[in-house]
């Protein structure tokens, strides 16, 4: 937890991460590339979100609803 806020205590484990970076590109081209318009802007709130998320490895949603991706450590 070093260097990390309490409260932005990450619940994604690398997989997850991997993933929604993989989908912040993927949106950010395809609003680059085949939108325009109001479907072009919200591919790039899409993107944000999840390039932002799987930067800082903390999702909000995941904290409201106790979810967490990261796997237990074993004893």
């Amino acid at each position: 937890m070093k260097g990390t806020c309490r409260m932005l205590k990450q619940n994604e484990g690398t997989t997850d991460r991997i993933i929604r970076i993989f989908i912040g590109i993927g949106a950010i081209g395809a609003g680059l590339l085949w939108f325009s318009g109001v479907i072009q802007i919200i591919a790039y709130i899409i993107s944000a979100v999840a390039l932002i998320t799987g930067a800082f490895g903390f999702c909000g949603l995941y904290a409201v609803l106790g979810i967490s991706t990261i796997p237990a450590k074993k004893k």
